[in-house]
């Protein structure tokens, strides 16, 4: 589905195109990845790697940062999902190793707890105390299933080598990484001034933090997880940006079943899954909607800029009952998402082509109405680099990208009609 507000001013666009990212987990991040993949094949004069800013939330923020630091979309699918990347070798089971260390800081509370339990059934056999026992013992159950220290580390080396960076202040483009601090409730925006100075690969770590899944991430004292749980997208980091046009991505939307083609076998009602499809469809349609009323919103708050949003269809069955944690369907969801965004974009194409032509965009008819065009066709071979070639070549890229937007700047902007 194509979200589409068009501003109400046509505006004075100066190219200025901002991206955020919504979460989704490992395979909303994949559904991402397929439809960035079929923006760059499809919209001519876009390059990804080169845009005004740059807003990631939890699975989002892999994304974002990887293009912020110039990994394109045939990279990062070579990285995580053919494996045929020779810059990184991705292992998707660091997403799923035990959090072995919060299990034993948590059971090292345990014989404190026994004797305090002991001691008030002892001394106050009415139970009056107890229930402050009851509460304690929550601090025994982990914040965390799974341990994401591993994921850190994989980015570290990602964005450390061949030219790349792992801090905020080295790169081009201005990218945002939003978590939520959960002593506070409130939302951080690493890369912004007061947090500029944390690794980018730290800032990930903390964005996609899922309570319950992963543990908090300890920054400066402050524990933070998952940063959706304040916004969807936090699209208003990129209008406020100042840009033309912002293109957003939602992986996650509620299922309605009565409009889909089919359903798993002896599933005709969501209810019959069981708690985990309930809890999922509560969750996303919660997401949903509240991106919906934020949208609805930024229509009237910044009536100048073209907004754009993509995410899955709500008879899509494929997205909403692929497990979310099932890394062996990440290349089908991947051209499941390439496929569908195409067919997005080749549906609202008349609506589309004058919107993206005041940008300097053109959609490529030739990629929209092939009817076999696959997610990995613009591929090529893998690049080989060494670390010497890709920052020579790194440099010669930051060179022409200056060129460019010096001759954008003094282009002449035709006057508003």
């Amino acid at each position: 589905m194509l979200l589409l507000q068009p501003a109400r001013k046509p505006p004075r666009s100066q190219g200025r195109i901002g991206l955020a990212i919504a979460g989704g987990g490992p395979i909303g991040g994949m559904y991402e990845l397929g439809a960035l993949r079929a923006l760059d094949e499809a919209i001519e004069g876009l390059d990804l790697t080169r845009l005004e800013i740059y807003v990631g939330v939890s699975s989002g923020a892999f994304l974002a940062a990887g293009l912020a630091n110039r990994l394109s979309t045939a990279e990062m699918y070579r990285i995580f999902i053919t494996g045929d990347s020779h810059e990184a070798r991705f292992r998707p089971e660091i997403f799923l190793q035990p959090a072995f260390m919060e299990y034993i800081r948590r059971a090292a509370n345990l014989p404190i707890l026994a004797y305090q339990w002991w001691r008030d059934l002892l001394t106050d056999p009415t139970g009056a105390h107890l229930s402050a026992v009851v509460n304690r013992l929550g601090g025994l159950i982990p914040t965390g299933i799974f341990n994401n220290a591993e994921i850190e580390r994989f980015l570290r080396k990602v964005f450390s080598s061949h030219g790349r960076s792992n801090d905020f202040r080295d790169l081009d483009r201005p990218l945002y990484v939003v978590a939520v601090d959960i002593d506070t409730g409130q939302a951080v925006r690493f890369g912004s001034e007061d947090w500029r100075d944390v690794p980018i690969s730290r800032a990930v770590q903390a964005s996609a933090a899922l309570p319950g899944l992963y543990p908090p991430v300890d920054i400066r004292g402050h524990h933070f997880v998952d940063g959706a749980l304040r916004r969807t997208m936090h699209a208003s980091v990129v209008l406020d940006h100042g840009v033309d046009l912002m293109i957003g991505i939602n992986p996650l939307v509620p299922f309605n079943a009565s409009r889909a083609h089919s359903h798993p076998e002896g599933l005709d009602k969501l209810s019959e899954g069981g708690l985990p499809v309930v809890l999922s469809q509560t969750f996303r349609t919660l997401l949903q909607s509240r991106m919906q009323v934020g949208l609805a919103k930024y229509a009237q708050q910044y009536p100048e800029i073209d907004q754009i949003v993509l995410e899955p269809n709500e008879d899509d069955g494929e997205m909403f009952f692929t497990n979310i944690f099932s890394y062996s369907s990440r290349q089908r969801v991947c051209e499941h998402a390439f496929r569908r965004t195409l067919d997005d974009l080749k549906a609202r194409r008349a609506q589309l082509a004058p919107i993206f032509a005041r940008h300097g965009l053109r959609l490529r008819d030739e990629v929209l109405d092939a009817p076999h065009y696959s997610v990995a066709k613009g591929l090529g071979k893998p690049p080989r680099h060494t670390e010497t070639t890709a920052r020579l070549h790194r440099a010669l890229d930051s060179v022409e990208d200056i060129v460019k937007r010096r001759h954008r700047n003094r282009r002449p902007v035709s006057k508003r009609r």
